[in-house]
Order: structure tokens, then sequence, then C-alpha cells
């Protein structure tokens, strides 16, 4: 990856998480501050993303998972879904040509089975396209929710004949997970709301937790380097006492 001009921490190797998950509040609220319906919000919080994944490819950031719609979001006005369902099938139509361009491969994290048979097909076929890239993998956590993950992952251990489950480890268990393993380096959450919302539960274990009273829409380039700046100063101790620090720096 190539070392950027935009120095995070003063260094010309600045570290940086391997992984990054962003909790993307506050559409709705955006709209209101402007007399707009919430769906209004929504509809312009696609540029936040583009700039989420221009800065994460920028940074060699090898993760990036985007909690886009919760298992509990099922709940909002049938009005509200139907719009966020339709513009999950525009973005689909419409970025991931573009992010294939950029080496991104993505993936659906979450119980897809709700969804219409439609708009898996249209998954199915934005997972394929980019299955064979490496610049970033980005994690779209759709119909998403913590707890389900975890019962999943134990559904999934109870059927795999091959684990014996005196043997299951932390390891083997994260493995089982949508996320395949990877835990979260940096949690990132607009709207100022102090909680993660049934997101990623597991592993935010030791995840560095960034909130900010910017809502989504408004995340740009600039706000998310001031999250990794942010992170660049952290001690991460894992629980220990001693300094035990995870390192991810870019190579030169």
């Amino acid at each position: 990856m190539a070392q950027t001009s935009v120095l995070i921490d003063g260094t010309e190797n600045p570290v940086v998480p391997r992984h990054v998950a962003i909790i993307m509040d506050g559409n709705g609220r955006w709209a209101e501050k402007r007399g707009k319906m919430r769906v209004f919000g929504h509809s312009n919080a696609s540029s936040a993303v583009r700039s989420a994944v221009r800065v994460s490819l920028q940074y060699g950031i090898k993760i990036l998972t985007l909690f886009a719609f919760s298992s509990e979001n099922w709940r909002r006005p049938k009005e509200e879904i139907d719009y966020l369902m339709s513009l999950f099938a525009k973005f689909l139509d419409s970025e991931i040509p573009e992010l294939n361009s950029k080496g991104v491969k993505v993936r659906f994290i979450g119980d897809l089975t709700k969804f219409s048979s439609d708009l898996q097909d249209k998954i199915k076929t934005a997972e394929s396209d980019t299955s064979s890239n490496e610049s970033l993998l980005l994690n779209i956590a759709a119909n998403y929710g913590g707890r389900w993950d975890i019962v999943n992952a134990f559904r999934k251990i109870a059927a795999d004949p091959s684990v014996e489950p005196d043997n299951v480890t932390e390891e083997i268990f994260s493995s089982y997970l949508s996320t395949e393993g990877e835990d979260v380096d940096l949690m990132i959450r607009t709207g100022g709301e102090m909680r993660i919302s049934n997101f990623l539960i597991w592993q935010l274990a030791y995840a560095e937790l960034y909130v900010t009273d910017l809502l989504w829409p408004d995340f740009s380039d600039d706000e998310y380097l001031k999250a990794l700046k942010w992170f660049s100063t952290r001690e991460r101790r894992f629980g220990c006492t001693g300094n035990q620090i995870r390192s991810s720096k870019i190579d030169p």
C-alpha cells in the first residue's frame, strides 16, 4: 500500500487499525434538522460511505465493517423500511462497479434470508463479482445483530461433526462468526449515542471506541482522519497492566 502524503500522527509511518467498524447513526436526525423527512437523510448518506472507503484504502486499513441495517430496524415505519430497501438495491447497482475497480472485496453479513429474492440475488452477484479483490474487505452488516451472530455461530459449530464441544476455544468459536475470526480494532459511532446497539458484540471485546456527535451524512475524510489520529495515540492493553500495544504500522 502506497504511503499517503497526509499524516495521521506527524510521522510517515502511523499506527493504523487493521479492522475499523462504523455505526452509521444520525441519518434521520440530519434530515429532521433540515426540515425534511427522515428518508432524506438516508439518501444523503452515500457520500460518507464513499469517504470511509476512500480513507480506508488510502491508509491501508484491511477491513471496514459498516452497520447498514440492524435486525431491530424492521420495527421502523414500513415507508422508511421500503425506502431503505430501495436505496440498498440502488447502492448495489451503482456502487459495486466502482468498488470493484478499486480492488474492494464486498461481503454481506447478517440474516440475508429476510430480504426479497431480487435483493438477495443482487447481493450474491456483488459478492461474486468482487470475490478476488484484496485491497480492502468491506463488510456490510445488513439485518445484522450481534446476538444473532453468536447464536448463529453456535448453530454452525453444533452442526459441524468435525468439532468436539470440549475442544472449542475462543479462537475456534470466533472463526464461526460472520467476520471469520477478525476482531475489531477501532469502532466509530456517529450521532453521539454511547452504546454499541447489538453490533459485533464478540468482535468489539477489546476495540477502541470513538464516538462523535457528528451525524453520519456529515462524516467526511477529515472526520475519519480525526478518529484515526485518536486511535494512533491509544495504548492498547488488552486487559493487561503492562505495555501491550498492537501496532499495525503501514510499511513505507
